[in-house]
C-alpha cells in the first residue's frame, strides 16, 4: 500500500469512469447471464464489495425483487434453489471468505462474479464471469473497483427493473466522471480547510442516507485503512440512536452526506453540542464547510461520486504521516 500510488489512482478515476460508460453503452453486462426479475438474488462479498452489495439489495427490494446481501464470511449464509442467483463480489477476486463462500454455493444454484481481474479462485468458480473493470489500482486500496461495482450494480437494476432508473446508467457514470473531475481540479481549494475540520483528536464520522450509507461505510474504511485512522460510518436516522451520544464527551468531527428526511434531529443535536459538521453535496444549516460538485443534486450521481471526498482526506493525512 503506497499513498503516492494511492493518489495516482484517485487521480485516474475520471478517465476509467469514462471508459465504463463506453463499454455500458456499447452492451449490457447482464444480458448473458439470464438473470430475470424473478429469480432470488442472493449478494456476497466482504469489506467494500459488502457495503456495495447492501445497497444494491436494498434498491431491488424496494422495487418489488427477492434480494439479500451476505457477509461472505457469515456462518448463516442463505438457502439456495433453482430459482436462485449468487452473485459474487470481490475486487481481487482471492478474499479467502468469499472463496469459501462461492464453493459453498458452486453447484448449488447458478452463479455470477464480479471481479477486477480476469482470472482468479472466484471467477474460476462461478459460472459467469463479469469484469469490473476499473484497471489495476496501484496503491493497494480498492477506490475505483468500488465506485465501478456501484455503477455494474446500478446496471443490474436497470436491466431488471429499468423503469426504476429516472437516468440511463452510462449517463450516470459520465456525469460522475465529470463531477470526480472537478473535486480532484478544486481539492487544493478545500482539501485543507476539510481536513483540519475532520480529523478530529476522537475521530470521524461519515453520515449518510440508508440509500447511499455504503457511502459512509466506505469512507470511513478509507480513513482506517490508509493512515489507519479512528472512523465511522453511520445512517442518517440511526445517528440519533447510535451516534448522538458522543457529541456530549468528545470533539465530534463530521463530514454528513445530505438530503436525509432525518437530518433536522441530527443537525440540533449537533448545535446544541458544538460538534463539526462538513457538508459533501449540499447546503446545510451551520455546516462549518460545504463542498458542492456538479450534478450534486441527482443521488444516483451522489452514490457514484461522494466517497471521493474522504478518499482525498485520507490520502492527504497518508501521506503527511509519510514525510
Amino acid at each position: 500500500m503506497d499513498p503516492v500510488l494511492f493518489r495516482a489512482d484517485l487521480d485516474r478515476k475520471p478517465e476509467v469512469l469514462n471508459q465504463l460508460a463506453d463499454h455500458l453503452t456499447a452492451s449490457n453486462p447482464w444480458s448473458a447471464t439470464a438473470i430475470t426479475a424473478t429469480d432470488r438474488i442472493v449478494f456476497l462479498g466482504m469489506g467494500s464489495s459488502h457495503y456495495a452489495n447492501a445497497i444494491a439489495a436494498a434498491r431491488l427490494q424496494a422495487q418489488g425483487i427477492n434480494a439479500v446481501a451476505t457477509l461472505a464470511s457469515s456462518d448463516l449464509l442463505p438457502k439456495v434453489d433453482s430459482n436462485s442467483v449468487v452473485i459474487v463480489v470481490s475486487a481481487s477476486g482471492t478474499s479467502v471468505e468469499t472463496v469459501h463462500a462461492a464453493q459453498h454455493y458452486s453447484g448449488a444454484c447458478r452463479t455470477i462474479s464480479l471481479t477486477n481481474v480476469e482470472s482468479s479462485p472466484i471467477a474460476d468458480l462461478c459460472d459467469i464471469h463479469i469484469p469490473i473493470n476499473a484497471e489495476p489500482e496501484l496503491g493497494g486500496v480498492a477506490c475505483r473497483s468500488y465506485q465501478n461495482t456501484i455503477a455494474l450494480l446500478l446496471s443490474l437494476q436497470q436491466h431488471l427493473a429499468p423503469q426504476s432508473m429516472t437516468s440511463s446508467v452510462p449517463e450516470l457514470v459520465r456525469m460522475s466522471a465529470q463531477a470526480c473531475a472537478e473535486i480532484l481540479k478544486t481539492s487544493e481549494q478545500w482539501l485543507p480547510a476539510v481536513s483540519e475540520l475532520l480529523l478530529g483528536p476522537t475521530g470521524t464520522a461519515f453520515v449518510a442516507p440508508a440509500s447511499r450509507f455504503c457511502n459512509a461505510q466506505q469512507s470511513a474504511l478509507m480513513l482506517r485503512e490508509g493512515p489507519r485512522l479512528n472512523a465511522v460510518g453511520c445512517e442518517t436516522g440511526d445517528w440519533s440512536h447510535v451516534d448522538v451520544y458522543l457529541t456530549k464527551t468528545t470533539d465530534y468531527r463530521m463530514l454528513l452526506f445530505p438530503h436525509s428526511p432525518w437530518e433536522p434531529a441530527l443537525i440540533e443535536w449537533c448545535e446544541s453540542r458544538g460538534s463539526t459538521i462538513v457538508s459533501a453535496g449540499g447546503e446545510l444549516p451551520n455546516a462549518k464547510f460545504t463542498i458542492r460538485y456538479p450534478h450534486d443534486t441527482i443521488e444516483d450521481v451522489q452514490l457514484l461520486t461522494e466517497v471521493l471526498i474522504a478518499e482525498l482526506v485520507a490520502v492527504r493525512a497518508w501521506s503527511s504521516q509519510s514525510n
